[in-house]
């Protein structure tokens, strides 16, 4: 049983074999597959054709048809998949990477200025010392505040201040605790830095609810209150590359006592422009708050503050950011859009 009603069912079959040798594409593969099993396809006519025949005739018709259209399906399948595996391979060869070849090009991506800065001033403390030291951001009253001496009644503790959770615990509103955990874990003598991020109920254009701070502790015997005031300097100079004018100022801090306040001569026009944007003519910056350390917190620390004493300064690293690199606005820091940033850069450089 070769044809039904003149249709030859091998003239079919020897037709579907020619055109599969000339296909070279999946889309070509496509065409072929509707032209023999689509609704109109020449293999699906014959099967219509089937109620035409004799009773005795049908059967045997139908198995070849049947038999004639798994092996169509079958070769179908075969070729499509040999077909993606050959394209498969020639991607895989024109896409090669050579990860043995050196790097062509710019190399794009860099540190957040913020980053950069802490990166900075960490090495510059390094070198004097200090070691890094972190802790969590989620932290208990009892090291934010009771620790550092700051009694129940200070507005510090206040909800306007600070972000409670409902379990008690704080965002820090400095790194502060730090210093007392170091102090309990390592003991005196002892030299820090606490860079990190802190968080308070501050949202304006000079004021972000969550900022970065670095402070820095020493603790040993006999420590001068000169050791202080040259740490600091030593500190700023290397970071704004020159030699700079200070002005210590009395202020208050519980946590040290005596406590200042550190004004640099401004970065922008040293004290030259009474129009300046930066210093508003003033020619000074506020940078930093340090003081001696309050014996009540040494005693905190479990170290006795008859035998040991020291100092402690914080300074806002976004601050020191937005001064060493020209930013003009504290939002700019925190903007995912790049061209704005760099349109408050003046420039994109440094500015020492």
């Amino acid at each position: 049983m070769s044809e039904i009603n003149g249709l030859d069912i091998n003239a079919v079959k020897e037709s579907f074999q020619a055109a599969l040798k000339k296909v070279t594409n999946l889309e070509e593969l496509d065409d072929i597959r509707v032209r023999f099993t689509g609704k109109k396809g020449d293999l699906t006519l014959l099967l219509r054709s089937l109620g035409k025949l004799l009773p005795e005739l049908r059967k045997q018709a139908g198995q070849e048809l049947n038999k004639l259209r798994d092996e169509i399906e079958h070769t179908l399948d075969i070729t499509g998949r040999k077909i993606r595996e050959s394209q498969n391979e020639k991607t895989e060869i024109s896409e090669r990477i050579d990860v043995t070849l050196p790097e062509k090009g710019r190399s794009f991506g860099a540190f957040h200025p913020v980053i950069q800065t802490m990166h900075e001033i960490a090495n510059i403390m390094q070198g004097l010392g200090y070691s890094v030291a972190t802790g969590p951001e989620q932290e208990e009253e009892f090291y934010n505040f009771e620790c550092l001496n700051v009694p129940k009644w200070h507005p510090a503790r206040d909800m306007q201040d600070t972000f409670y959770f409902p379990d008690g615990t704080l965002l820090r509103t400095h790194t502060s605790p730090v210093q007392i955990r170091s102090m309990l874990k390592y003991g005196a003598p002892l030299r820090i830095i606490c860079p990190g991020k802190v968080y308070r109920r501050d949202n304006d254009t000079t004021h972000s609810p969550m900022f970065n701070q670095m402070e820095g502790l020493l603790i040993d015997k006999d420590v001068p209150f000169s050791v202080m005031k040259g740490t600091m300097s030593e500190m700023l100079n290397a970071f704004f590359g020159k030699s700079l004018k200070y002005r210590f100022r009395a202020s208050y801090f519980p946590f040290t006592e005596p406590s200042m306040e550190l004004d640099i001569e401004c970065v922008e026009c040293s004290g030259h422009d009474e129009h300046c944007r930066v210093c508003h003519g003033t020619g000074w910056l506020e940078v930093a708050g340090m003081g001696m350390v309050h014996p009540n917190v040494i005693r905190a620390g479990k170290i006795d503050p008859d035998e040991y004493n020291g100092f402690a300064f914080g300074i806002g690293l976004d601050r020191m950011a937005m001064l060493k690199y020209g930013i003009s606005d504290l939002r700019l820091l925190f903007d995912g859009n790049v061209s704005y940033f760099m349109s408050g850069f003046e420039g994109g450089e440094s500015r020492c």
